[in-house]
């Protein structure tokens, strides 16, 4: 079966530098993929993304060793196994707020008896390998999104479910939740302290930690404080700022000079 470069990196104590696809197309897929990134996660939960688009992103970032990963919508078994299915190589599932909720997460990602996810690896087949199905349990990465105030009060339940591999904290809804200002990198000091304590509790149970970035500068500071996955930004937000840049540098230049010319 095909490796997966997160857990390689993982067992190297290495960080993973993962991107963010909120456009819903298969080509500026396919040009994220080629930037060099190790994992790229398609977001089915937020933005203008649906299912329909997640074949043509995820057959792009094939066209790389980048490890595809995708956000789903909710808890929810249907979708998270067909995203397995077309050949997710990680899930992460947002608001696991019990540990209920992370037991379940860790069954519809796990084939019997771990778990009770369907068989039906479609895709996955082509991408994984023809021995996918015995090592699929062993090699998909499961992320539980810690990103409320209960989760936070059942924290350590939902750290001890076994099968689950990593937590991702959204720094935004997590500071929603605890009252303060959404945003991913000067968050507010109760958010601050959440965030610490989060990843200080993951690490005592042998998970790791994952988190959203807005820039390089936040996601290098949280990998030295022992985060091992960082997202930084997104694709339309990288579009956007680049544009912005190009735009606000080219202003000058658009208006006659006095002499007449350009």
């Amino acid at each position: 079966m095909r490796t997966n470069l997160i857990r390689e990196k993982w067992a190297r104590d290495e960080a993973v530098l993962n991107g963010w696809l909120a456009v819903p197309n298969g080509f500026s897929a396919e040009v994220m993929a080629h930037q060099g990134y190790d994992a790229l996660t398609v977001d089915l939960q937020h933005g203008v993304n649906d299912e329909a688009n997640l074949i043509p992103m995820l057959q792009a970032i094939s066209t790389t060793d980048t490890v595809p990963v995708v956000r789903v919508p909710w808890l929810a078994p249907g979708i998270i196994m067909k995203a397995l299915d077309m050949g997710a190589y990680g899930v992460i599932c947002p608001m696991v707020n019990t540990r209920d909720d992370a037991e379940k997460f860790v069954e519809y990602t796990s084939y019997a008896p771990m778990g009770r996810r369907s068989f039906g690896p479609v895709r996955a087949l082509i991408y994984g390998g023809a021995d996918y199905p015995t090592h699929a349990n062993d090699t998909i990465v499961r992320f539980a999104m810690i990103e409320t105030a209960e989760a936070l009060d059942n924290l350590d339940a939902i750290l001890s479910v076994e099968g689950l591999d990593a937590i991702y904290i959204g720094p935004s809804d997590l500071s929603l939740s605890l009252g303060c200002t959404p945003t991913f990198d000067d968050v507010d000091p109760p958010a601050a302290e959440a965030i610490d304590y989060i990843l200080e509790r993951a690490t005592a149970h042998g998970l790791k930690a994952g988190i959203h970035n807005g820039t390089t500068t936040a996601a290098k500071a949280r990998i030295e404080k022992g985060f091992r996955f960082v997202t930084v930004s997104s694709d339309a937000r990288i579009m956007a700022a680049g544009s912005q840049a190009i735009v606000a540098d080219m202003q000058g230049s658009l208006k006659p000079s006095e002499s007449g010319g350009y």
